[in-house]
């Protein structure tokens, strides 16, 4: 048996663990955000428990306008349970403050809301898409799932992000090559504080670089500065149409344009001593 074949197989052996955790559940309420592990874990719950499967999608100043497009298409095309919620971030003290563990506090209240709306209705188990791989990255928003008893069905079978992607291909499911997302305020430094109108701008750049060609991509903003993470490869390409990204960029309100030479690096404002 080729190496391939081996791997493939321990993913299929993760895979029938994920399913038989999901099936030991009566009922779930999967947080689905439309990424490539929630997507993946709500297509694998829906499977194995049919009406028994439902969903909550959370809308607000954190989430950018397309993500919530995509989002939604999923839900449109799949015919997914999906109920919809709206979370005001900047409500939350320690999130406008930008405190460096102000993730805590918006997945406490997040979840919070999940755990409430469930209470409403069916009762379900609260499951959400948290990976092996996430372990390797500074994520205060997992001690709050931990202490409202969340489940983290991916992690407990120890499904990594590259494995959710293959395992996606084979269920053809779109997200399979999907960039890794993120709130929008993981582009501003901690410290700074966070405004509507300082994520709309960040999305609002975001959108230009998705329609240049750019889906991989983060606009960390530094006060009036735009500093612009993609893959190095696109570096070239970038440098040719460079004129047709910072004109509109500029419109937005920032006085300088910066393309970061270290390329695109996920969690790149996290502090130093956790990151890997």
């Amino acid at each position: 048996m080729s190496m391939e074949n081996v791997l493939l197989e321990e993913i299929y052996e993760k895979e029938a663990l994920l399913i038989k955790r999901i099936n030991s559940f009566n009922k779930v309420l999967v947080a689905f955000s439309g990424g490539v592990d929630s997507t993946y874990l709500l297509a694998v719950a829906h499977q194995v428990l049919g009406q028994n499967c439902k969903a909550v999608f959370a809308r607000g100043p954190m989430v950018s306008p397309q993500e919530e497009k995509e989002a939604l298409a999923l839900v449109e095309l799949y015919k997914f349970p999906v109920a919809m919620i709206t979370l005001d971030v900047l409500a939350i003290e320690e999130f406008r403050k930008n405190l460096p563990n102000r993730c805590y506090f918006c997945k406490k209240k997040l979840f919070k809301l999940f755990l409430e709306l469930n209470q409403r209705s069916d009762n379900a188990t609260v499951i959400e898409g948290t990976n092996a791989s996430d372990t390797q990255d500074y994520r205060p928003g997992r001690i709050a799932l931990q202490e409202l008893g969340i489940i983290s069905p991916l992690l407990e079978v120890g499904l990594t992000k590259a494995e959710i992607r293959v395992l996606s291909r084979q269920r053809n499911l779109p997200t399979w090559n999907k960039p890794s997302m993120a709130c929008l305020a993981s582009r501003v430094p901690y410290g700074d504080p966070i405004t509507t109108e300082l994520l709309q701008r960040i999305a609002q750049a975001e959108t230009i670089l998705h329609q240049k060609g750019y889906p991989e991509c983060r606009v960390r903003v530094h006060g009036e500065i735009a500093r612009i993470e993609i893959p190095q490869d696109n570096f070239s390409k970038f440098v040719l149409e460079s004129s047709e990204i910072t004109i509109p960029m500029l419109s937005l309100g920032f006085r300088f344009i910066t393309l970061d030479l270290n390329g695109l690096c996920s969690g790149s404002l996290n502090p130093i001593q956790q990151e890997v």
